[in-house]
């Protein structure tokens, strides 16, 4: 990227922020000022981003599962998918739900609960993935080890 460029990209930033930023304010004074309205499509929003971050987090636990104990999998499969479809639906209800509860009035906004189902709502699909590295990074550090370990072939 040239210096010309960069300059230019720097003054589009800078010059398209303020805007944004004041629409980004007057959109949320008008949902603020009309919340009991919208808190039933926030909730059916936080229901579908539930549904959408959990079902990811669950899929790459189940994928997880299946390859590194397909046995184990191949066995209980109906089990273990059928368990993770109602942690799905369990866990994002339950966000739907603390999301419409919290928005109840809007002078009490922001506040603890809201902040409370925003961190429930991202702990599943977050707590999955680093659950699922985790192993693969111990496995890793384990074949390093195990390689390191090993005698030199003698000549």
């Amino acid at each position: 990227m040239t210096r010309r460029r960069l300059k230019e990209l720097v003054f589009l930033l800078v010059g398209v922020s303020t805007p944004v930023g004041i629409l980004a304010v007057n959109a949320s004074a008008f949902v603020m000022r009309h919340l009991t309205e919208f808190r039933v499509t926030i909730a059916a929003c936080a229901l579908v981003s539930g549904f959408c971050l959990n079902g990811l987090g669950a899929y790459l636990l189940v994928g997880r599962a299946a390859a590194h104990t397909p046995r184990i999998y191949h066995e209980y499969r109906r089990w273990t998918i059928g368990v993770a479809v109602i942690a799905v639906i369990a866990w994002s209800a339950f966000g739907a739900y603390g999301t419409y509860w919290s928005m109840q009035d809007p002078s009490q906004l922001p506040n603890v609960a809201a902040v409370l189902t925003a961190v429930w709502l991202l702990l599943f699909p977050f707590l999955g993935v680093a659950a699922s590295r985790y192993r693969d990074f111990r496995e890793r550090r384990r074949r390093r080890r195990s390689d390191r370990r090993e005698p030199l072939a003698n000549n």
